[in-house]
């Protein structure tokens, strides 16, 4: 679920910032043993948790705000929480350093409207898998290997097994737009690694989140109005800010740092899996065994897809 520009990103943030474990390094103890930092895998597994089960409370906040409505109030609310902490500065970047932070909140907008409106429309689980196929064929394209067929092949065999045959099952509209947010997915891949290379800390994060924030406004007040200020919707939108983006946003972004890309691309292939246990703890969505093969094909053929890639080099 990335390409070159993704390898080629985190690299780069790996060479510009110290990293925990180099901070450990420098800073010996216990008769010369590195004292152990805490591990990107579990970052990037844990910012995994937190957006699923953070996009299960939306769902049930949709109701009240509307998808548009929630998106809103999730960008600005982790905005306002991440500027708050972050206090990033905004002087000495280049046009191209601003390019960067500029697309990776067009991404994320982006990715965060299609999906609420698929998650709207269909099933959570059925949405993050139709969603994880964007930055599969990303991979796929990249690979240029003939084996990887045989991942795109077995994907698709997902894909129809959860439409069960066609998308008369699942909502179409909303099909759409879960293959849609897939797309705008590969491109936060993308900025997300640039931006974790170009600022520090998490500061680019607050600025993209900001931009975000501010294209999405005019849509969630155009379906909502009023409604995004009643305080138990707010703090409802809160608790959703800090679960899929504050959380998860952050933790990625330093993973990004330290973890190469192919094994933060096959992490998130999990997300599917995830996603459906969400559903079905929080949004009581129960899984066919059909479901839940269907899943497992396009979790299987992600990890088969980043592995090739990764075996190419």
């Amino acid at each position: 679920m990335n390409d070159a520009r993704t390898d080629s990103a985190v690299r780069g943030a790996g060479a510009s910032a110290v990293t925990l474990p180099e901070a450990a390094a420098a800073h010996p103890s216990g008769g010369g043993r590195r004292r152990p930092a805490p591990g990107p895998v579990a970052l990037v597994v844990a910012g995994g948790l937190s957006v699923q089960f953070g996009s299960a409370v939306a769902v049930l906040l949709m109701p009240r705000a509307g998808a548009l409505g929630v998106v809103t109030l999730r960008l600005v609310l982790a905005a306002v929480v991440l500027l708050a902490v972050c206090r990033p500065r905004v002087r000495g970047y280049g046009r191209a350093d601003w390019g960067t932070v500029l697309a990776f909140g067009a991404a994320m907008a982006g990715m965060n409207v299609l999906f609420y409106q698929a998650a709207d429309r269909i099933p959570l689980g059925a949405a993050v898998t139709l969603e994880v196929l964007g930055p599969l064929v990303l991979s796929v394209i990249a690979s240029r290997r003939l084996v990887s067929l045989v991942w795109a092949g077995l994907a698709l065999a997902g894909v129809l097994l959860l439409s069960g045959g066609g998308f008369d099952r699942l909502d179409p509209v909303g099909a759409a737009f879960a293959l849609a947010a897939g797309a705008m997915w590969a491109a936060y891949i993308v900025f997300s690694a640039r931006t974790g290379r170009r600022f520090p800390q998490a500061d680019g994060l607050a600025l993209a989140m900001a931009f975000g924030a501010v294209l999405t406004v005019p849509l969630g007040v155009a379906e909502a109005g009023a409604k995004l200020l009643v305080p138990s919707t707010v703090g409802l939108g809160l608790a959703v800010a800090l679960m899929s983006s504050v959380l998860p946003y952050t933790l990625e972004l330093l993973a990004l740092r330290r973890l190469p890309a192919p094994t933060f691309a096959v992490l998130m292939s999990l997300e599917p899996a995830i996603a459906a246990t969400a559903g079905f703890l929080v949004l009581h969505q129960a899984l066919s065994v059909t479901d839940a093969l269907a899943i497992a094909l396009v979790i299987a053929a992600s990890m088969g897809a980043v592995r090739s890639q990764v075996a190419k080099k």
